[in-house]
């Protein structure tokens, strides 16, 4: 699949070498950064990527307003200042005069207003579009209610946007760092439309340019000369190299064939710890690993069914023996250490014995008309092996009470798709990360109207009323009130069950400068740099 990575790199360094001009050293040669991912995007158009993997790739093509630097903290980007007023509802943004697209045209305010209405267009079908509701008038273009003109993203001139938002949102500069709120060069989308994200037809801002992509090989990016911080970016080519097998991308590394993996398999937890010391990376992570159940599905319909599976389920033991200690435990939603919110909801059975909850199970199954083996579901999950040890260990819980339930494997590259489109499925694997470090961010995903994300399907009333609360509550005690509510109706509902907190775990070669461990788990490649 990746055929001989380690010929094909060392070829390239070859011929780089051997086009160095008479005089020149090898030390003159590209710096080339093998960059293990979890799996190849879906697609290269931003308003419609979704996935941690997606965003790794978006973070090197594209700059947005403000970006985040290597310790995950917003930084300028595009924009070199910016300006809130009192009330917290207006942004003014002042873009850099260097600021340009890989094709040598300047970056200007329009080319964020452009990509703002792109977003929201409903022939989009964006999957992320409503996290930028919080944008005056989005929300209503986007259901196709309102003008996408009157969105409140206003070029005021080449150099300058305003923004307004409907409510103050403490979040919003860092909800910009996300790949909704990256621009996107108005002449090659119209020109090129579907297929301006091909080889040759990309243009971008960012430290990097698309090269080449092979699905299942390589994604090759090349260092952008028009980025207005060139010079300040130390590696010339990044080949990020999907690995869905997280043991593949160990034997490359430990070979020197890749210089990180986004992943670790942790069956081989043991061995990475006695042998890769400071290479191996397990830090705490912003996200929820959690499994959507079809609520428009018989039986799956039924709260008591789905507290039950949710009870059944021994999320220490898939933490320690399954994940090797590199996951959390939690019987939570939102993850513990978020931002404007103290501690999450908690299911009332948290500290329950296992046995104890699976008799309770057991009786609730029984109260919805289900008796043993009466009931039988299909566990999906993408490809991996950890994801698939998981989803073996949780049918055999399901077993414990009553409950038949098998395993079925999507590879991943349209997994997601298969989940946001309405896919056929009774419960599914799934995670969350964090985009910035507020509830809403988490808790957003289950609204009614969020098809994008709503896997599950669930539709609850006074969950929405909630979170519309939520969304105009201007004091930030309140408005932490508010959500926990809506967690705690989550939690009772059990449209989704959690089971675990991630942590970031990864392989980073002692050759790679540069990476520092952040709690958002964003590595820019132009932070970055390669010894010998």
């Amino acid at each position: 699949m990746l055929k001989s990575l380690f010929t094909s790199t060392m070829l390239a360094s070859a011929l780089a070498i051997s086009a160095l001009p008479t005089g020149a050293s090898a030390q003159d040669a590209e710096m080339v950064y093998n960059r293990g991912n979890d799996t190849d995007p879906s697609t290269l158009d931003h308003h419609l990527t979704s996935t941690v993997a997606e965003g790794h790739i978006m973070r090197d093509l594209y700059e947005g307003l403000v970006v985040q630097g290597a310790d995950a903290e917003v930084v300028p980007g595009v924009a070199e200042r910016w300006d809130i007023s009192e009330d917290g509802m207006t942004y003014t943004f002042y873009l850099r005069e260097d600021a340009r697209w890989s094709n040598g045209d300047p970056v200007t305010a329009n080319d964020f207003v452009f990509a703002y209405r792109r977003i929201q267009d409903p022939a989009t079908a964006a999957p992320y579009a409503n996290m930028l509701y919080v944008i005056e008038g989005a929300e209503e273009a986007n259901t196709a209610d309102g003008a996408l003109e009157d969105i409140a993203a206003r070029a005021i001139d080449d150099r300058t946007l305003e923004i307004t938002l409907k409510t103050p949102a403490p979040y919003f500069l860092e909800l910009l760092t996300h790949q909704t709120g990256l621009p996107l060069h108005q002449a090659s989308v119209e020109e090129h439309g579907s297929n301006y994200t091909s080889p040759g037809n990309l243009v971008t801002n960012g430290a990097y340019m698309l090269e080449s992509f092979t699905p299942n090989d390589q994604i090759v990016m090349r260092k952008n000369p028009e980025f207005h911080d060139a010079d300040n970016v130390a590696i010339d080519v990044v080949n990020y190299i999907p690995f869905e097998e997280r043991a593949t991308c160990l034997r490359r590394f430990e070979a020197g064939e890749v210089h990180s993996c986004s992943d670790v398999p942790l069956e081989q937890m043991d061995y990475m710890e006695a042998n890769l010391g400071d290479a191996l990376r397990i830090v705490p992570y912003l996200g929820t690993y959690y499994l959507p159940v079809k609520t428009t599905k018989e039986g799956l319909s039924d709260p008591r069914v789905r507290q039950a599976m949710s009870m059944a389920i021994d999320r220490e033991f898939l933490a320690e023996e399954i994940w090797q200690g590199a996951m959390i435990p939690t019987h939570s939603y939102v993850p513990q250490g978020i931002g404007n919110y103290g501690e999450p909801a908690e299911m009332p059975y948290a500290d329950d014995d296992m046995l104890d909850r699976e008799d309770a199970a057991i009786a609730l199954l029984e109260e919805a008309g289900y008796g043993e083996n009466e009931l039988s579901i299909e566990l999906l999950y993408n490809t991996s092996e950890n994801n698939a040890n998981t989803m073996t260990a949780i049918a055999d819980m399901l077993g414990n009470i009553g409950i038949q339930a098998t395993t079925v494997e999507m590879e991943g590259a349209t997994y997601f798709n298969y989940l946001r489109e309405d896919g056929d499925f009774d419960v599914a694997r799934a995670g969350w990360i964090g985009d910035y470090s507020d509830p809403q961010n988490f808790l957003f995903l289950h609204e009614s109207d969020n098809l994008g994300f709503n896997y599950s399907r669930w539709v609850n009333e006074d969950y929405d009323e909630l979170m519309d609360q939520a969304s105009v509550e201007t004091d930030i005690d309140t408005r932490a009130e508010i959500l926990k509510e809506a967690e705690t109706l989550l939690l009772q509902e059990v449209p989704v069950i959690p089971i675990l907190y991630y942590t970031a775990n990864a392989l980073v070669s002692d050759r790679l400068v540069g990476w520092e461990d952040n709690v958002m788990n964003v590595h820019g490649s132009r932070w970055m740099s390669i010894t010998e």
